[in-house]
């Protein structure tokens, strides 16, 4: 069983930078691959960024690509999303997703636990 706190959402306005968090419990977090999914009012959730146990391959929605990089750091078992350039329809709760495999993966199918989701707001 894996837990997934996020952390790092707020208001701010266009233009403006915010790096989420997610703290995952266990001793394995390596082994999983990670994934940044969003929800905005009244739309499905859809996929934003992946990457691999490993870290060393990520994969983007082209709609954040350029703007936003994912990483992570298997010793504090954290994965972040740094997110720059920030629009008003980036507006969302954003999720974090482990999938029990190290490959990434964009279809949210596939992933297993999921954290609470933080709320991230862009005003213009």
């Amino acid at each position: 069983q894996v837990q997934l706190v996020e952390s790092g959402g707020g208001l701010v306005q266009a233009g403006a930078s915010l790096r989420l968090s997610c703290a995952a419990s266990g001793r394995t977090f390596s082994s999983y691959a990670m994934g940044w999914f969003r929800q905005a009012p009244g739309k499905e959730r859809e996929f934003v960024s992946t990457i691999r146990g490993s870290g060393g391959s990520t994969y983007y929605a082209d709609s954040v690509k350029g703007r936003f990089t994912i990483s992570r750091d298997n010793a504090k078992n954290t994965v972040y999303l740094q997110m720059n350039s920030l629009k008003p329809e980036d507006t969302a709760v954003y999720y974090c997703a482990a999938r029990s495999r190290p490959y990434m993966l964009y279809d949210e199918s596939g992933y297993d636990y999921w954290g609470q989701g933080t709320q991230v707001t862009v005003s213009s």
